[in-house]
């Protein structure tokens, strides 16, 4: 069975168990680690069994996959950023050059949606860890970033010019959903969904046998960026999205279609 998540802390803790043969039942899968805007498109070919990618991106994948009810991330205080080298204002990335890390990102849908009433701004889009570097070298003048550049932002002496998971908490009360886990149809998506839910269950029940594995694919991330990371992108929703999250998909995907951002 083929895999594909990002190296993630949230990703590879929920995923350790699973990868490790330390859920009954499971078969043991080739693991593909890429971010997510690699996998958003590379799921368009269907070479994965099962995949992360964003919720953004389900309209394109709708055909060949079926969205699992466990295993992604959505939850509150935990959107995207946009970030500027000064305080600034909205109204100033008219005409600015904004980069993104992928154009079927849920952080990048989520800006679209935002900045409908603007003046539309000149988008790059490059892989993510460029973004705060290059807005802070002038390369950029604003970023959109994602991750843990929440907790870390700062320490590149940039500004936070608007929280979008703020933004969208207010506009419609819900969840942000960020990133999706996919099965291709035809597997049996019960069983797929239970191995991953057993993998959460362990990681919870045993935090350090992940750890190693974690920082393995951490990206040069200090342990408490790690665990901040993990702390809020794996919850309840990680285990199961409910009427909540789905509630939130669908509020999301409704409005891109509405706005003609994504197929309907």
């Amino acid at each position: 069975m083929k895999l594909a998540f990002s190296p993630c802390p949230n990703d590879t803790f929920i995923f350790h168990a699973w990868v490790h043969g330390l859920v009954e039942g499971a078969p043991v899968p080739e693991v593909t680690y890429a971010d997510v805007d690699v996998t958003n498109t590379r799921a368009l070919t269907g070479e994965f069994d099962v995949v992360k990618v964003s919720f953004a991106a389900l309209p394109w994948l709708r055909d060949g996959y079926e969205l699992l009810p466990c295993g992604g991330a959505l939850g509150r205080g935990c959107g995207p950023l946009v970030l500027t080298r000064q305080p600034s204002s909205p109204e100033k990335l008219a005409g600015a050059t904004v980069a993104v890390p992928g154009e079927r990102t849920t952080a990048y849908l989520l800006f679209r949606l935002w900045s409908q009433g603007f003046a539309p701004a000149n988008i790059r889009v490059v892989p993510f860890a460029e973004i705060m570097p290059g807005v802070a070298s002038g390369r950029f003048d604003a970023g959109l970033v994602i991750h843990e550049a929440r907790f870390t932002y700062q320490d590149h002496g940039l500004s936070m010019l608007e929280d979008l998971g703020d933004w969208w908490e207010r506009e419609t009360g819900h969840p942000i959903p960020l990133g999706a886990i996919l099965a291709r149809k035809g597997l049996d998506t019960d069983a797929i969904a239970g191995w991953i839910r057993a993998s959460l269950a362990h990681a919870w029940a045993n935090p350090l046998d992940s750890a190693a594995y974690v920082a393995e694919h951490a990206q040069e991330l200090s342990a408490d960026v790690t665990r901040q990371h993990i702390e809020l992108y794996v919850n309840e929703f990680s285990a199961d999205l409910g009427e909540a999250g789905r509630a939130a998909v669908e509020t999301l995907l409704g409005r891109a279609a509405s706005a003609g951002l994504v197929p309907g």
